[in-house]
């Protein structure tokens, strides 16, 4: 019986209750409300051209709290800070017309199809720039109709009011440049954003191109400037400036991105020298070799309050991301091609130009930033570099590993002493005040001259970028210290940039010191590989894919010759007036001959090295590109772009719609 009871009342409990009279507080019949038009109270949105909504509007939230919690109210309201004052108020206008509709006679309109697809032809490049996806709440197809459905503009009350400011007195000021330089820390994601915006601004003489990724699968990316990006023009020289190759030194980062972006406007604004130099010379500019480390030490300074440091503490965050994210100093990385010369200095033959990579260098643990610089310094001829570090206020210039039997610090010059003395001097005179005694710091100050100094002299070491450069190949690279505090406050960069302006487009300058030319056959075909030769200086450079070479010399007299195998070698006199700013043209016709005896000698004492085209026989590359697509994998789970903070939220679900690759 007591079973019977409860399955009835079970039954009565899941029957709505009727109403009944004699239920008193039962009878509250449901009634359901429409909609109505409602005063637009989203404060982003009481510009536009209508006064009254509707809830729930056109992507379902049911009121006005709703609306303005979501993430899309939040980025209409960021959008002109995130793309940089671009295409406003048309993204901001065209998002409040889909979550506050325009409502007449309690009905919502929709806003017109045309006037989204104007939008997004005008503005889906900005929204590229920062690596954002178009957002899907102002999609063309779904949220809008034509205008045979009868929809409305959206942007009716800004042609208004343009209207009226054309009929006006006043001017009307031009958009903020694309390109307009930010004294602010980058991030990885922002620097990508700023080198891409200036390519997209200077399409004509700028080009992106990767050389590869770092450990961790971020891009190695460089910016170039030429009249004709993308190839190497006959007779052009090439200059590459590599920055934050140490991770926490991070003003050479900095600078580069300024100098890309004071390229780009510069040349369009007409300056006459600017444009002489990118007409003239092609120009590369990696601001990050390692973006790994630069992400490590960004987050060190903003985690670490030095004030509150003790002395050993303090020494560890001056280190925080110097190195990769294998823990590898990437200067200290390279082939060490210095010791190989001072063992064969005294064997007959022995050169200081071109060696070879040493087969058990590659058994040791190469960086994939170390390896990408290396294939992209064999793959294009630099003539003149410079990279850039933090921690001292000095040019140094090769070598860097002394040549004392126990590698302390000595002074040890490269045979080209003098022209790497007057590339250094050229840098630190044209520094507002690296050259000023009164201004040095750090642990060079005791040693240096003028600004300038041996890098041996002031601390060896082995694996170093600018003795690689020399050695392996026909470019000349010095190092830039830009100051003793590695990651200074961001009021020091406006600063920094002016102090160093001059000097980096002065230096760029400096390839076309000394001569140029073209070395040919008897029918007028260019020679590759034909060597260079100054009487006095032992270390030759090589000529280029169509003959072509670039050879950096102080003014003088000097013996030039020409040589190349199965050719009789030429020779010129040449004189460089101290004032000669432009390479003077040398050019020589090669006559056909017997390869001669001591060539042979010179070629064989090479070869028992190996040979020069010989780099990675074991294949390392498909081992680090490996790792590194590897890494993307992680990275694009685990790093999100720069704006990324603004919309991350531990309350509500992450808007990932905002993610292009997601």
């Amino acid at each position: 019986m007591l079973l019977i009871l409860l399955q009835a009342l079970l039954v009565v409990s899941c029957v709505s209750l009727r109403c009944d009279p004699a239920f008193r507080g039962v009878c509250k019949p449901t009634v359901e409300e429409q909609p109505k038009c409602t005063d637009v109270l989203l404060s982003y949105c009481d510009d536009m051209a209508y006064t009254q909504t509707m809830f729930p509007n056109i992507i379902g939230h049911k009121t006005r709290e709703e609306a303005e919690a979501g993430a899309e109210y939040l980025l209409i309201s960021v959008i002109e800070s995130l793309l940089g004052g671009e295409c406003n108020p048309e993204i901001r206008m065209l998002g409040c017309s889909v979550l506050a509709p325009r409502c007449e006679k309690e009905k919502v309109m929709k806003p017109c199809r045309t006037t989204c697809e104007a939008v997004h032809k005008k503005c889906s490049h900005a929204f590229e720039a920062i690596d954002m996806a178009w957002p899907y709440f102002m999609d063309c197809d779904r949220f809008f109709v034509s205008d045979l459905e009868g929809c409305y503009d959206p942007l009716e009350g800004l042609k208004a009011e343009q209207d009226v400011e054309a009929d006006g007195s006043f001017e009307i000021l031009p958009p903020e440049p694309a390109n307009t330089m930010h004294f602010t820390y980058h991030s990885n994601a922002e620097m990508i954003t700023i080198l891409k915006k200036t390519e997209e601004q200077c399409s004509d003489i700028a080009r992106t191109y990767s050389i590869g990724r770092s450990m961790e699968g971020r891009e190695l990316l460089v910016i170039e400037f030429s009249n004709n990006p993308g190839q190497h023009e006959l007779l052009e020289p090439e200059v590459k400036y590599v920055g934050n190759m140490h991770g926490n030194e991070v003003l050479g980062r900095q600078l580069l991105i300024y100098l890309a972006q004071y390229l780009c406007s510069e040349y369009q604004l007409g300056d006459e020298r600017i444009q002489t130099l990118v007409n003239t010379t092609r120009i590369h500019i990696l601001p990050s070799m390692n973006p790994d480390g630069y992400e490590v030490a960004a987050l060190g300074v903003q985690d670490n309050n030095y004030g509150e440091e003790e002395e050993g503490q303090r020494y560890e965050t001056w280190n925080i991301g110097r190195t990769n994210a294998q823990n590898i100093d990437l200067n200290r990385n390279f082939p060490d091609l210095t010791s190989i010369v001072y063992n064969r200095r005294r064997q007959k033959g022995f050169r200081t130009d071109h060696i070879p990579i040493p087969d058990y260098y590659w058994f040791g643990k190469v960086a994939p930033e170390t390896y990408a610089v290396m294939k992209w310094i064999r793959s294009i001829p630099f003539v003149l570099s410079a990279n850039f570090h933090g921690g001292d206020l000095v040019v140094s210039y090769p070598y860097d590993l002394s040549k004392h039997p126990l590698e302390r610090n000595l002074l040890s010059p490269t045979p080209d002493d003098q022209v790497f003395k007057l590339l250094a001097r050229t840098y630190a005179n044209a520094h507002e005040t690296m050259s000023n005694e009164n201004a040095r710091c750090g642990s060079s100050r005791t040693l240096s001259q003028k600004g300038i100094i041996n890098g041996a002299q002031w601390s060896s070491f082995s694996g170093g970028m600018q003795d690689f450069n020399y050695l392996h190949t026909n470019c000349f690279e010095i190092t830039v210290e830009l100051g003793c505090d590695k990651f200074p406050p961001e009021e020091d960069l406006l600063t920094t940039w002016h102090e160093n302006q001059e000097a980096l487009i002065k230096f760029m300058e400096a390839v076309h010191r000394g001569i140029k030319g073209i070395v040919k056959d008897e029918e007028g075909n260019g020679i590759k590989g034909a060597r260079i030769s100054v009487r006095g200086i032992r270390h030759d450079i090589t000529t280029a894919e169509n003959g072509d070479y670039w050879r950096i010399l102080t003014p003088g007299i000097h013996i030039v010759i020409a040589s190349a195998p199965g050719y009789a070698r030429a020779m010129k006199k040449v004189h460089l007036p101290p004032g000669m700013h432009k390479a003077g043209r040398v050019d020589f016709v090669l006559q056909k001959a017997l390869l001669e005896p001591d060539m042979q000698e010179e070629g064989d004492a090479i070869a028992s090295m190996g040979t020069y085209d010989r780099f990675d026989p074991y294949n390392q590359y498909e081992r680090y590109t490996l790792m590194a697509d590897m890494s993307q994998n992680r990275e694009e789970r685990a790093e999100k772009p720069w704006w990324w903070n603004y919309f991350a939220s531990p309350s509500g679900p992450a808007p990932t719609w905002l993610l292009k690759h997601y």
